[in-house]
């Protein structure tokens, strides 16, 4: 006998199934800075990124299944590399990588043939200059959210924005920035990337060696 499950209900479910997934999942920060945007992940894994380049200018950070994110994250660096080759590097942007995210995370989880993605994104693009900066959150869902100066994502997420909203300084140094985070995450075992501006470099993305923002 089959039973009759309400398009309401089953919505509901597939929301809740997302947002455990998610939950279970160690948080990233991603905020402003002094030299540009930082990325700081709570991270036991030496091997396994959470945050990573995906442009010139452009920066990925996620929390949830890793296998599900690093399909996205590859699924995002060919999306900006053909956008760039096809029309000019300049044409990409981390608003149209966030839409194309939000497709293919809209698109799972309103398909009933599938379960949806168990992650969260963040798309963050370096300005030119500092009002130009950009954070995109993109939930399990497909919605997108235009973040002001930091986003969190995973869990305890309410706890720590809290936190590093209190203490949030868009002039902050390095070293300043990612102890706010650390703080905040209660925790030691980080991945530390940055957009860095002013390099004078095409690519801005540098990873952040732990000495750089060490407590000594």
């Amino acid at each position: 006998m089959s039973f009759y499950v309400s398009p309401e209900q089953q919505m509901q479910d597939r929301a809740e199934f997302a947002r455990k997934g998610i939950a279970r999942g160690r948080a990233v920060v991603v905020l402003r800075y002094a030299g540009g945007i930082v990325l700081v992940a709570e991270n036991h894994s030496t091997t396994l990124n959470k945050v990573a380049e995906i442009y010139d200018r452009i920066a990925f950070a996620a929390v949830g299944r890793y296998n599900e994110f690093e399909t996205l994250r590859i699924a995002g660096i060919r999306h900006a590399d053909l956008r760039g080759y096809s029309y000019d590097r300049r044409d990409v942007t981390g608003r149209s990588l966030a839409g194309a995210y939000s497709q293919l995370l809209g698109g799972a989880f309103a398909s009933g043939a599938e379960k949806p993605y168990e992650v969260e994104l963040i798309v963050a693009e370096l300005g030119e200059e500092p009002d130009g900066d950009v954070l995109y959150r993109i939930s399990y869902d497909g919605v997108i959210t235009d973040e002001q100066d930091l986003v969190v994502i995973g869990g305890d997420a309410d706890r720590i924005t809290g936190v590093v909203r209190e203490g949030f300084d868009a002039g902050a140094p390095l070293r300043d920035a990612v102890d706010l985070v650390r703080g905040a995450l209660r925790s030691d075992q980080l991945e530390v990337a940055v957009l860095e501006r002013g390099t004078h470099r095409r690519r801005t993305f540098r990873r952040v060696r732990a000495d750089e923002v060490s407590h000594g």
